[in-house]
């Protein structure tokens, strides 16, 4: 099953504005959509479905604005400074994904 990748057309936006702050040394996290890379990502109210999320029993959930995703996980884009141990997180996570599709590709 391949899923489609889908790119915001905010994403350049985002990028340059976040690479604009970094110059004047004003450092931001912004919730970005996995999906589609949009950053118009916001919390489910508890009236629209996200009950336990707002009691603490689950983690909040979060739906894109742009493109409808929603799940219980969010990404952050930042222009702040990466630390080693950072960098290294960031390299494991790479090793485990490269992992995961070179197994999908030995089981076609």
């Amino acid at each position: 099953m391949e899923s489609e990748r889908v790119e915001s057309e905010l994403f350049p936006e985002l990028i340059e504005a976040l690479e604009e702050l970094e110059k004047e040394r004003k450092y931001v996290d912004i919730q970005v959509c996995p999906k589609c890379k949009g950053p118009l990502v916001r919390r489910v109210g508890s009236m629209t479905g996200d009950m336990s999320g707002h009691m603490g029993l689950t983690p909040p959930k979060y739906e894109c604005r742009e493109c409808g995703w929603r799940e219980r996980l969010v990404l952050k884009a930042t222009n702040r400074p990466t630390s080693i141990k950072g960098v290294a997180i960031m390299a494991e996570a790479k090793d485990a994904e490269d992992e995961r599709q070179r197994r999908e590709t030995e089981k076609r």
